[in-house]
């Protein structure tokens, strides 16, 4: 190969290097937007009065870039895969033609007089540069064009797209924020501050917190008044139920009704809507069940069946069958769950917090082991302390600033269980390395003895990974969900002993000398921080930070705000008993209808797997293993003399894994319909998996 041929491609990936490092080096990317912007950024404000509607994504999707500074970078983009993917183009097309082996004759002749010149993309390899230049250009006209366009338009897509994610999360999480704002208000709080206390509760309340942010950031930061900022605030969301509750809300601080009984009536009728909405997505996935059924399982199974019939008495079908198994199943699969997560997002916004480490309340607020706390930075320091952070540290501070940098790591050594419990995706950090390193061993033997030789084990490694993350993500899931199911009962208890004229701190104790499940070991290190000197604020954020379930992040937040709020807080418990209630209704209901379309997968993939045994244990053995003309002694032509001809060993190794790919594909989507989390698959997919490997190497 002449290496001049390989200096457009090195060109190419050289180009792409800037915008790869920029992702991770901010001075980068702040380089390239400069040039971007005087590039392109007066035509991108010449036009753009022509595109309000990509003005209003930008900002309902809370994107980190001006529209002048997202269109013209948008415009480099473009010219970036325009060039880069005409290059490649060109290399790849050259490089699946090699594989075919194809040469530079055999295209030529199988193009028209027109296009035969472009048969030397054949030849790429050894072509003059005049010759590698005219492919280029044409490349250029062609696949550059193609490239850059749908790059620009994916640039201008995606923040709808996003914006659209965002709509469907405020939306679920509307109901509870809601519901967080009318207690505050009940207790005497002022609406602004129990809008602050939104804002900084991301973790509890999604993205509705994110909205309510941007109007605590214009008042803050902008000097707007609480009517002006909420009113800004609801012309950019990307939700048009958070704006018809924001224009209302306007309405109602305007005219000065009752906040209270407003945010009561709101409450109830996103309650209903909640409800509602949950309804026809359930039918929505009822529908998708069942079409899942019949494309992706019935569907493919058709196909296999009559290639396996033509195969055996037309000829061969093995690269059909092929492009079915391997190309079909596994993406037609992939697009499915995709699709799915998108309808599920809306019912399913998320359960567990994973605050980061030492996170134990707001702000920057550190626990001391007395119980008591410190508030980190310059505020915190007196008359003649050291700022920790202006690089003298003592030697004292110096290793305390390295223990707190260092302490997450020991906490994962000290109690790796206990770490894989809580946040069970770290496991993956580990299996799938390993899982890696197996397969490149085990790449050289599958090089001299065919694929099949390390089918097995690829298997088993495949069933190792997936089942080892279901273990520990199923006992994370089984503890969020009990702690879920007994907050409500918590807030209720807490609010009947409060209303008997108990003080907080009384109620604690009482209520947790009662049965509360799982809650009872955590309610009780609660009451030891506050014997041993912690406030109960302090007490119930270091609960929240064990725990790391939204439910109670919600239960955390309204308890501690509504203390230094009001003493009187039995109406503000009963309001959160009564949401954390219905939620918890909705979810058992969500459940018990889901878990229905997760019976219909599991049924649709034992038929699959029936019918493919039933293919390999009756049909395959049957079939005569010498050709009809060689059993006659007599020169047949036609189909009949194609009996017989072809390799059962083929379509058993086929048959193998189809099921052991629809096994797993279908456990996914089994997880996806029964939770709304694909990860609670990973044990759908391992049995389902674990029985096609069973079945094929010991039965069949």
């Amino acid at each position: 190969m002449n290496p001049v041929t390989l200096l457009p491609l090195t060109v190419a990936v050289l180009c792409t290097l800037p915008f790869a490092l920029a992702q991770v080096l901010p001075p980068v990317d702040r380089v390239l937007t400069r040039l971007s912007i005087h590039a392109f950024g007066g035509y991108v404000d010449e036009f753009r009065s022509e595109h309000p509607q990509r003005q209003a994504a930008l900002r309902a999707a809370h994107a980190p870039a001006s529209y002048r500074e997202y269109g013209a970078r948008s415009f480099v983009y473009a010219l970036l895969g325009g060039f880069v993917g005409s290059v490649t183009g060109v290399y790849l097309i050259w490089a699946v033609l090699t594989v075919l082996s194809i040469d530079a004759a055999t295209l030529s002749s199988s193009l028209p007089d027109l296009l035969a010149p472009l048969s030397a993309i054949a030849a790429v390899g050894s072509a003059a540069p005049t010759t590698l230049l005219g492919l280029l250009l044409v490349s250029g006209l062609t696949l550059g064009v193609v490239f850059g366009g749908v790059t620009y338009w994916l640039r201008w897509w995606y923040p709808g797209y996003v914006a659209s994610r965002r709509a469907r999360a405020i939306e679920a999480s509307l109901p509870s924020t809601v519901a967080f704002c009318y207690a505050l208000s009940r207790s005497g709080m002022e609406f602004t501050e129990a809008i602050r206390i939104v804002a900084r509760n991301g973790d509890a309340y999604g993205q509705a917190a994110a909205e309510f942010d941007v109007a605590v950031t214009n008042m803050d930061a902008f000097g707007m008044d609480v009517t002006a900022a909420l009113q800004l605030m609801g012309r950019r969301t990307a939700s048009d139920q958070f704006r018809e509750f924001t224009e209302n809300l306007v309405s109602v601080l305007q005219s000065g009704h009752s906040l209270s009984d407003f945010l009561e009536r709101q409450y109830h009728d996103f309650q209903e809507e909640a409800e509602s909405q949950q309804e026809s997505i359930l039918n929505m996935l009822a529908t998708l069940a069942e079409a899942y059924v019949t494309v992706l399982v019935a569907g493919p199974l058709f196909l296999i069946t009559i290639l396996v019939v033509i195969g055996f008495s037309v000829g061969d079908t093995v690269d059909s069958l092929r492009a079915v198994i391997y190309v079909i199943l596994p993406f037609g699969n992939l697009a499915f769950v995709v699709y799915l997560s998108t309808v599920t997002d809306s019912i399913n916004p998320g359960r567990s917090n994973q605050p980061s480490e030492g996170a134990l309340g707001p702000g920057s607020r550190a626990t001391l082991p007395d119980g008591g706390s410190v508030v980190t930075g310059a505020s915190a320091l007196g008359d003649g302390d050291v700022d920790p952070t202006d690089g003298h540290l003592s030697p004292t501070r110096h290793r305390l600033a390295i223990y707190e940098r260092l302490r997450w790591v020991r906490g994962v050594l000290a109690s790796p269980f206990r770490t894989l419990l809580d946040r069970p995706d770290r496991l993956l950090w580990v299996t799938l390395p390993l899982a890696a390193v197996i397969v490149l061993l085990l790449i050289p033997r599958a090089l001299e003895a065919g694929i099949t030789a390390i089918e097995d084990a690829l298997v088993v490694l495949a069933l190792v990974v997936m089942g080892s993350y279901a273990v520990v993500y199923e006992r994370h899931r089984y503890r969020i969900s009990a702690i879920e199911r007994a907050v409500p009962d918590l807030l209720d208890r807490l609010s009947s002993v409060n209303e008997a004229g108990m003080s907080v701190i009384a109620s604690v104790d009482r209520v947790r000398q009662s049965d509360l499940g799982v809650l009872d070991d955590e309610l009780d290190r609660v009451w030891a921080d506050v014997r041993w000197g912690a406030d109960l604020q302090t007490s119930l954020w270091r609960f929240e930070h064990r725990v790391r379930t939204r439910a109670v992040s919600r239960m955390v937040t309204l308890l501690t705000e509504a203390m230094n709020a009001s003493g009187d807080l039995a109406t503000v418990l009963r309001i959160a008993s009564r949401q954390a209630s219905a939620d918890l209704r909705l979810d058992r209901e969500r459940k018990q209808v889901m878990t229905e379309y997760m019976v219909v997968v599991y049924v649709s993939f034992l038929v699959f797997i029936f019918i493919i045994a039933v293919l390999s244990a009756y049909l395959l053995p049957s079939l005569p293993t010498e050709s009809v003309t060689e059993a006659t002694g007599q020169q047949l032509d036609g189909p009949i003399a194609a009996l017989g001809t072809t390799d059962t060993d083929v379509y058993m190794t086929l048959f193998y894994h189809a099921t052991v790919i629809q096994g797993a594909t279908s456990g996914f989507v089994a997880g996806q319909l029964a939770s709304g989390d694909l990860r609670s698959g990973a044990k759908h997919a391992t049995l389902m998996t674990l029985i096609a490997f069973v079945l094929f190497t010991l039965v069949l």
